[in-house]
């Protein structure tokens, strides 16, 4: 249910609408940050951070540019972002201060084990990978996180028109660096999407 009783702005000022807000969307952002980070208590951090968030930029939600929802979406989205890089910084630290753990054979035969059983998912998130960052941007927000066209325009800032380009793009892409193979496995490697619709957020 979107907007009751005046949106971010007012639930920002009042504890009872901001507690309906965050039930409201809660589900949602979880599952979007589960999808992008694989430790629950990050996944617990980064969603209370979305919605301290909300509380620090509540009065910018704009209802013309968009729903409610993409405009959470677009909060979300900047918050992973932000944990990412700084994942990353301290990985290249980490990375200069510390040896590579030594493996027993049984160990590494294992992991070959694994990295041969995955693949197939490796293949398909390097496709993602190679693609631009705001087409990738796009094809994530409606094929993984179900947006329509329109929200994932108000989540990334941008025009309908310019996403559904993006979407396109991204899909011609991907079919253009998939081998024969993978092209016969594209359907369930990759979810498929039109340019001019989206799952409901």
């Amino acid at each position: 249910m979107e907007g009751i009783r005046g949106g971010p702005a007012a639930a920002a000022r009042d504890p009872q609408l901001f507690e309906e807000f965050y039930r409201r969307h809660v589900d949602a952002m979880t599952s979007f940050v589960a999808r992008r980070v694989a430790d629950p208590h990050t996944v617990a951090d980064l969603t209370a951070e979305i919605f301290l968030a909300v509380l620090d930029s509540a009065h910018t939600y704009r209802p013309g540019r968009g729903s409610e929802t993409a405009w959470l979406y677009g909060i979300a989205r900047n918050v992973v972002s932000s944990e990412h890089r700084r994942v990353a910084r301290e990985a290249t630290r980490d990375r200069r201060i510390s040896g590579r753990r030594l493996l027993e054979p049984d160990d590494i035969a294992r992991l070959e084990d694994k990295l041969d059983a995955e693949s197939p998912g490796r293949r398909a998130l390097a496709a993602l990978e190679r693609l631009p960052a705001g087409e990738r941007a796009v094809l994530e927000l409606i094929a993984v996180d179900q947006l329509t066209v329109a929200e994932a325009a108000a989540a990334l800032g941008t025009s309908q028109v310019a996403a559904r380009v993006r979407l396109h793009r991204a899909r011609k892409s991907l079919r253009e660096q998939a081998d024969p193979a993978a092209e016969s496995r594209h359907s369930t490697s990759l979810p498929y999407v039109t340019e001019g619709t989206g799952g409901e957020a």
